[in-house]
């Protein structure tokens, strides 16, 4: 048997990329094809949403089933299942984050509407914006017990999706019981957190429950799920240069990521989170091949955050020093979200097939209350604050599409096509208010600020397979979109701008040729035109948060990308082997970034939007899994990903010593690795380990974030993961696992969780 690269488990962080190949060849020269008896539960190449091979989607992909989350993965979240997916970083700061955005190998974790993430096929992206904030997709709409499995669909070369597809498109597929079932899971976690003078414990309870049945034609299902978190520091209060503020004692000695002195005199971000979701799902075959369904999300969010002083007075009492930042990092949030949706769709598996689908979210409140500042020489905030709002921000999408098979489901040709249309309205106002914690929802009663405004899209699409020879296929398709953004508006409490109205018209072509060169091998050839519209947020959001201030660009262009993919895949099913090398080029062209700086107008940071003119990134990605490897029962997987993402041109740059052309593209590191392994000793047991790594990232565009370790920088880390999960009957299982396990120190502008154990019990009627 020839010998195939693969990776073997290391620690040693530095270590990691020269000894992977090694150990990958010698593993695979371990292997004998002949004996391997398959034992893994899920194939990575067998894909869970029935959507992939009904629309023939032409990505080349990654997935994941019910069975491997469970038995590899600590999930608290519903985003959890995600993470050790070839080439995604998931920003997840904390249990029961808000903001856990996905990063793919192109983009970084700042980048949420470069990626979609579908439930059953309906969006829960939230294309309101492209942030870590409001943009992180709306994971209250799915609990982890309700997954049955994820597909992670790479680039933009279908013409089913829209131009922020470019990062990658994430299925997530739900169950769908066939009889009376239900379930329910006890989770805590537990989170041993210490950086700077800040040491603590801090806990998670997650209580889920689901119950679902099919009657005849009649199908329900509903989850519940409820999670009390307590995170560890989201952020530190610094005081620029000063040593220590008078009378008091305490101060760290640090600096910025620009290598600017930055001391620390305490931490913030300290957050208390209850969120409580419930999803509904009932469904009715109206004939044999067409069932209509509708689904309901609810999702509720009570937190406060609160502050930790370093600082001390000379009686030895804590103080905050007179610094305001530790009132404005003292707030409260308030939210429930409704979302509901409604498909129709046949099965008939003959020559005509279709589907509509018809969803809508709204924010039906979203409230951060937050103090002014802090009353002097003391550690009491002041009554006085500001209360920012979203509710009323909303979205509605409505797809419909056909599938057409002349020569039937396996015959030489097929089409699909649809049609897309989709509104998105961006309400944000912000009051001033006498007493932040008890006054009324809009303070003292008119708006100081305001943000409103809203973009729609139209889209065509239609793509055509052809079934050349046996082992040849070819793909084409085309997306014709007009985009427009309309009443956009800014106020402060002493101006108002109307925003000018923006237009667009785009046509994305659409192109791959897949060969089987013979049985185990299949290569791939893709290219992808795709447009990626501003947000309503990039566009007209404008925020204030103390010294740190938002500024919106109205003018911005859509981004215009050329993605290509060359891939080449080696599958071999019944000795349980997959291999996949896959070289990427995307090119783009009005890269929008979002960027902050020094203030130049006073202190704190300016974050502004712009469009770059011309960005690049190429890289390779290789993909390996061997079930039964060197020992039965074993199984190895490892994904490793090398980006070369470059600033081609940026000529409206403005710097007196520094030029950002020639310089990394902003979050996207160079290095992605992701080691797995799992040991399934007999039927009840399961016990895994995986080892996730990520080179540094840059966060500005002259790449001037040098200084690592510090609140703001965008560190490299090695994090290792473990747990063991024991199926005592078929109606109750245990888990145990550990997060961080070597509590690796890192900060990607947050600083991220520490070692975490994880312990979960389920029982399954």
């Amino acid at each position: 048997m020839p010998s195939y690269p693969r990776f073997s488990s290391t620690f040693t962080p530095l270590a990691i990329r020269p000894l992977s190949a090694t150990l990958m060849t010698l593993a695979c020269s371990l292997l004998v094809a002949e004996e391997i008896v398959v034992t893994a539960p899920t194939d990575a190449q067998t894909p869970v949403s029935s959507a992939v091979d009904k629309f023939a989607l032409p990505q080349t992909r990654a997935s994941i089933g019910r069975a491997q989350i469970e038995d590899t993965v600590n999930a608290v979240d519903a985003e959890d299942t995600l993470k050790y997916l070839p080439s995604v970083f998931l920003r997840k700061r904390n249990n029961g984050d808000t903001q856990a955005v996905l990063a793919t190998r192109t983009w970084g974790p700042n980048s949420s509407a470069r990626s979609l993430v579908y439930v059953n096929d309906v969006p829960i992206s939230a294309l309101i914006a492209n942030d870590n904030n409001n943009g992180a997709p709306r994971w209250g709409m799915v609990a982890p017990e309700q997954i049955q499995g994820v597909d992670m669909l790479y680039g933009p070369f279908a013409a089913e999706y829209p131009g922020n597809a470019l990062g990658g498109v994430v299925l997530i597929t739900t169950r769908q019981p066939e009889k009376l079932e239900a379930t329910l899971k006890q989770t805590e976690a537990i989170q041993t957190y210490s950086f700077y003078k800040t040491k603590d414990t801090y806990l998670t309870h997650n209580t889920a429950a689901t119950v679902g049945d099919r009657i005849g034609r009649f199908g329900w299902f509903l989850g519940v799920n409820h999670v009390d978190s307590h995170s560890q520091p989201l952020g530190f209060v610094t005081n620029g240069a000063t040593a220590n503020p008078p009378g008091t004692t305490g101060t760290i000695q640090a600096l910025n990521k620009t290598g600017q002195q930055t001391n620390v005199v305490g931490a913030n971000g300290l957050l208390h989170t209850v969120m409580n979701q419930v999803t509904a799902k009932v469904g009715y075959d109206l004939t044999d091949t067409l069932r209509a369904s509708y689904s309901l999300g609810f999702w509720s969010n009570q937190g406060d955050s609160s502050v930790e002083t370093y600082l001390t007075d000379a009686a030895g009492r804590p103080t905050f020093g007179n610094v305001a930042g530790f009132g404005t990092s003292t707030y409260q949030l308030e939210a429930q979200h409704l979302m509901h949706a409604a498909t129709l769709k046949t099965d008939t598996k003959g020559i005509w097939d279709g589907e509509l689908v018809v969803t809508r979210y709204d924010y039906l409140t979203e409230i951060q209350r937050s103090s002014a500042g802090i009353i002097n020489n003391t550690t009491t905030v002041r009554t006085n604050g500001n209360i920012a709002r979203r509710d009323g921000t909303n979205w509605t999408t409505v797809d419909a599409k056909g599938i057409w098979r002349p020569t039937g489901i396996d015959g030489i040709h097929e089409a699909s096509f649809g049609a897309h249309g989709d509104r998105y309205v961006l309400n944000a106002p912000g009051y001033t208010t006498p007493d932040w914690e008890d006054a009324g929802f809009t303070g003292a009663g008119t708006p100081v600020t305001l943000s409103a405004g809203k973009t729609r899209t139209a889209a065509l699409w239609t793509q055509d397979v052809w079934r050349l020879a046996p082992r040849w296929k070819l793909t084409l398709g085309i997306r014709f979109e007009d985009w427009q953004a309309y009443d956009g508006e800014n106020r402060t409490a002493t101006a108002r701008l109307d925003q000018p109205e923006q237009t667009s018209r785009k046509a994305s072509p659409k192109a791959s040729l897949a060969w089987q060169a013979m049985d185990p091998w299949r290569a791939s050839l893709s290219f992808g035109q795709a447009y990626r519209f501003p947000t309503a947020t990039e566009l007209y959001q404008s925020t204030s948060v103390g010294t740190n201030l938002v500024n919106p660009n109205p003018d911005l262009k859509p981004e215009d990308v050329r993605s290509f993919e060359l891939a080449n895949q080696y599958v071999r099913e019944d000795v349980g082997t997959s291999l996949r090398l896959s070289l990427f080029l995307e090119d783009t062209r009005d890269t929008i970034i979002s960027q902050a700086n020094a203030n130049p107008f006073g202190t704190g940071t300016l974050t502004y939007v712009t469009n770059v003119d011309h960005t690049r990134a190429y890289g390779v990605e290789f993909v390996a899994r061997q079930q039964d490897a060197l020992i039965r029962r074993l199984e190895l997987s490892n994904s490793v990903t090398w980006a070369d993402s470059e600033i081609v041109s940026n000529p409206d740059f403005v710097s007196a010593t520094t030029t950002s052309t020639g310089k990394k593209v902003p979050y996207v590191p160079d290095w992605r690795n992701t080691v797995q392994a799992t040991y399934r000793p007999n039927e009840p047991w399961a016990i895994s380990s995986a080892l996730r790594y990520q080179g540094k990232m840059f966060s500005t565009l002259d790449n001037s974030d040098s200084v690592s370790q510090v609140y703001g920088a965008f560190d490299g880390f090695t994090v290792v993961d473990a747990k063991v999960r024991y199926q005592a009957a078929t109606w109750a299982s245990v888990e145990g696992g550990v997060d961080n396990v070597f509590d690796e120190k890192y900060i990607l502008f947050h600083p991220f969780p520490g070692r975490t154990y994880v312990v979960s019990g389920k029982l399954a009627f």
